[in-house]
């Protein structure tokens, strides 16, 4: 004969496993989806364990290097300064960076050969800006992949920008914008177009 409260405690187990285990789901969820640009084309490169980026912020004068993986884990507190660093300059709001755009850059560094920083003229870019930029320019898209944080403009000093989007557009990471007039290229991890 069965005890009803094993077979009670039997039946109620894979439940609180089940409750469980949505429980530390949920905890990791936000953690977890920055890393869905794994799923884009920028996956498809080849990533070293350990990776590392410098920037430098054309208009805030801050600079930094950060490893933001180190033995193929992605390093949260480096995202956060990342993120920092890569502020909308003109409302101070910070977005998460999305991690594909990193390592688009990482290949991008190693695709060069450059050990100089990038350096950033516009990262996450806000609602209220990419709208005051859209009516100044004819160049700002009204759905800039910016306003998500999977888009920069950048330049590296010692790498011509011709170069500097040759690379781009050999790793078929992403879109790839040329603006040699402002100096400065575009890179997204949308979809691989050019203009």
């Amino acid at each position: 004969m069965k005890d009803k409260n094993r077979v009670t405690s039997t039946l109620e187990a894979p439940g609180r496993r089940r409750f469980l285990g949505l429980g530390a789901a949920a905890l990791a969820w936000p953690f977890l989806t920055r890393l869905s640009a794994y799923a884009s084309p920028a996956s498809a490169m080849v990533l070293p364990p350990d990776r590392s980026l410098s920037f430098f912020n054309t208009h805030t004068g801050e600079s930094m290097a950060v490893a933001y993986c180190r033995n193929g884990c992605i390093v949260p507190e480096s995202l956060a300064k990342i993120d920092h660093i890569l502020r909308d300059h003109r409302t101070g709001e910070i977005k998460e960076i999305d991690v594909g755009l990193l390592d688009l850059l990482h290949s991008l560094a190693s695709k060069t050969g450059t050990k100089a920083p990038f350096h950033v003229i516009s990262g996450y870019r806000s609602a209220k800006t990419n709208a005051r930029l859209r009516a100044a320019s004819g160049g700002v898209a009204s759905n800039s992949l910016h306003l998500v944080g999977k888009a920069i403009d950048i330049r590296v000093p010692g790498v011509k920008l011709r170069e500097l989007r040759r690379a781009a557009l050999d790793l078929r990471g992403g879109g790839v914008g040329f603006y040699p007039d402002s100096d400065f290229i575009h890179i997204d991890v949308g979809r691989v177009r050019s203009w």
